[in-house]
C-alpha cells in the first residue's frame, strides 16, 4: 500500500514539473535575426536633423536676438570749464543730467547702430553780479548708421559693410557770453546752429573695438533758424540754411572689457568740395572722449571732453574775427543707471 502511494505522488509531480519547464520556455525571448532589426536610414536621419535645425531657429527667432538695447541715464554734480565755447556756457560748478542711449541690430548681413548722446546743465553762482542762473552744458548728438555686410567669409573678427550714415547736432536753449558790463550776448538758439551730415560710404568694424568710416559722397545741412545769429555762422541773413557736398571720415573706439569701466572716443572730419567759405582740405573737426566708472551700483565718476574746430565759426577779436578750437572739459560724480 505504502508502494502504491509513492508511485501515485511521483506521477502526480511529474506533469507539474514538465508544465513548469513548459511555461518557462515561453517566457524566453528568442533571439532576434539580424536582418529583422530596423535600420534607420540616411533619408530618415537627415530629415531628423533638418527637423531639429528648423525647431531650432524658430527657437531664436526672436526680436531679442536680433536687437540689443543699452543706456546710462544720470545726475551728477560737475566742474566745467570751457575754453572757446561757440554755443556758450561758463566755467564753473554745474548740475547735469544726461541721457546715453545705445540701439543696434544685427541679422544676417544686415546691421544698424543708432546712438542718442544728449545733456544739459544749469549754473548758478552767487559771485555772477546779474544772471545768477545760465548754462553750463547743453548738447544734442545724434547718429545713425545702416550697413549691409559684404564680408568675405573667411573674415571672421573684422567686417566690412556698404553703409548709410546719418547724424545730427544741436543744443536745446539759448546760449550767451557775458561781458563784464552785466550784459549777455546772444550766440547760440535752439537750431541755431545745427548740423545735419547724411552720406553713403564703407565702414570697417573690428572686433566691435574699432570702427572706421569714410564717405566720398557727404552732404552737410547748416541751419541757423534765428537770423541775429546767421552772419556769425557765414549763412545768408535771408536764408534759414546751407548745403554742401563733401567727404568725411569718421574713427570710434569703444573699451568696455573690464567690469564697471568704458572708455569710447569718436572723432569726426568733414571738408566740402565746393564751398565759397571754406576751400577743400580744411576740415570741420569734432573729437568726443568720455570715461566713465560705475561704483556702489549707482555712483558713477566720468570725464568728457569736447573739441571742436569748424573754420566757418569765428569769434570776435580787436580787428578781425578769428577762427578758434573750441574745447570743453567735464569731470563729475554723480547718480547714474545702466541697463
Amino acid at each position: 500500500m505504502k508502494k502504491i502511494l509513492i508511485i501515485f505522488c511521483i506521477l502526480s509531480i511529474i506533469p507539474f514539473a514538465f508544465a513548469q519547464k513548459k511555461r518557462n520556455k515561453s517566457h524566453e525571448v528568442a533571439p532576434a535575426n539580424q536582418a529583422e532589426l530596423p535600420v534607420a536610414s540616411s533619408d530618415s536621419l537627415t530629415a531628423i536633423s533638418a527637423s531639429y535645425n528648423s525647431i531650432d531657429s524658430l527657437r531664436t527667432q526672436k526680436w531679442k536676438d536680433y536687437w540689443k538695447f543699452s543706456g546710462t541715464v544720470g545726475l551728477k554734480v560737475s566742474q566745467t570749464q570751457l575754453i572757446n565755447w561757440a554755443a556758450g556756457g561758463n566755467s564753473n560748478f554745474t548740475g547735469i543730467s544726461y541721457v546715453n542711449l545705445t540701439l543696434n541690430y544685427k541679422k544676417g548681413k544686415i546691421a544698424w547702430d543708432t546712438n542718442l548722446d544728449t545733456d544739459f546743465g544749469a549754473v548758478y553762482s552767487s559771485d555772477f553780479n546779474a544772471y545768477k542762473w545760465r548754462k553750463g552744458s547743453d548738447k544734442i548728438d545724434f547718429k545713425t548708421i545702416f550697413g549691409y555686410e559684404i564680408s568675405p567669409k573667411e573674415h571672421i573678427k573684422s567686417m566690412w559693410f556698404i553703409a548709410a550714415n546719418g547724424s545730427f547736432k544741436s543744443q536745446y536753449m539759448a546760449g550767451y557770453k557775458f561781458p563784464e558790463d552785466n550784459t549777455r550776448i546772444l550766440v547760440s538758439n535752439w537750431l541755431s546752429p545745427s548740423y545735419t551730415n547724411l552720406s553713403v560710404g564703407i565702414n570697417w568694424k573690428w572686433k566691435e573695438l574699432v570702427s572706421l568710416y569714410y564717405s566720398p559722397v557727404a552732404g552737410l545741412v547748416t541751419t541757423c533758424v534765428d537770423s541775429l545769429l546767421r552772419s556769425s555762422l557765414k549763412i545768408p541773413v535771408d536764408k534759414p540754411a546751407t548745403a554742401s557736398l563733401g567727404m568725411t571720415f569718421r574713427a570710434g573706439i569703444t573699451y568696455n572689457h573690464v567690469k564697471n569701466l568704458k572708455i569710447s572716443t569718436t572723432l569726426q572730419l568733414y571738408t566740402p568740395y565746393t564751398d565759397d567759405e571754406q576751400e577743400f582740405g580744411f576740415f570741420n573737426v569734432d573729437w568726443d572722449v568720455m570715461v566713465t566708472y560705475q561704483f556702489l551700483k549707482v555712483l558713477n565718476v566720468s570725464l568728457t571732453t569736447n573739441l571742436k574746430y569748424y573754420p566757418k565759426v569765428k569769434f570776435d577779436e580787436p580787428g578781425k574775427p578769428e577762427k578758434r578750437v573750441q574745447f570743453q572739459e567735464i569731470f563729475g560724480l554723480g547718480v547714474a543707471y545702466s541697463f
